[in-house]
């Protein structure tokens, strides 16, 4: 099952194209994520080292979020025009559950932190075998409010552990695991792990679903709630 995988939820935003369990090509864009031509790039790259043309594809996968707003929309976007020109199912998934199978079948549970700004991050808690398994559903709270859900050791992964690794470390003690620096990196490959077991059993996502998961409201919807107030 040829396979191509976008995220675009975070800083560091990446594109893979697999074939089932084989890799073909992995492209990571770095902080500049908004921008769809160099997106467009990148997957054309892709798709032309392998040889393959849109077509040849057997479905596509991006990442839904929780993460940057606009990060987010422009993946959506992307994949959506490209469905709509292929006709190719897709299959959406959780921006922080890609970052966990960063550590598949790790001992101790995952928590992938992406940061949130105003004081707060993105995260969650998995399981990690084959496939990410939610013990804590994906949430927008407030670093000591995700700490205090934590009462067993557990690998914080994503620029959120990063920005937040003293209060972790203060808080949980020996509890909190940091992986190596690369870790924090999602990888669309990882997504393309979950988006290709999702695909075997035919759960696609139809097009008028492919939403992003904010879990907050926007900057633009809030000073419109302001507005509508007064």
């Amino acid at each position: 099952m040829k396979i191509l995988t976008v995220d675009t939820s975070s800083n560091c935003s990446s594109v893979s194209l697999s074939d089932d369990a084989t890799l073909l090509g992995e492209c990571l864009l770095g902080e500049d994520r908004s921008n769809s031509g160099r997106l467009m790039d990148s997957i054309s790259g892709l798709l032309r080292a392998a040889r393959l043309a849109p077509e040849g594809l057997d479905c596509l996968a991006v990442s839904l979020g929780p993460g940057s707003f606009t990060g987010v929309r422009v993946g959506i976007a992307t994949v959506k025009g490209l469905a709509l020109a292929t006709g190719k199912p897709v299959v959406g998934f959780s921006s922080l559950a890609m970052l966990a199978m960063n550590l598949p079948y790790s001992s101790a549970q995952v928590a992938p932190l992406f940061d949130a700004r105003k004081g707060e991050v993105y995260g969650a808690l998995y399981r990690c075998g084959a496939l990410p398994d939610a013990v804590v559903a994906d949430a927008v709270l407030s670093p000591a409010d995700f700490l205090a859900l934590v009462r067993e050791p557990t690998i914080f992964v994503g620029d959120g552990a990063l920005r937040y690794c003293d209060l972790i470390r203060d808080t949980l003690g020996e509890l909190a695991i940091f992986p190596p620096w690369h870790t924090n990196l999602p990888r669309a490959s990882a997504g393309a792990v979950i988006a290709r077991e999702t695909a075997r059993e035919g759960k696609f996502t139809p097009l008028a679903q492919l939403n992003p998961t904010y879990l907050r409201a926007s900057e633009a919807e809030i000073a419109k709630r302001k507005r509508d107030s007064l």
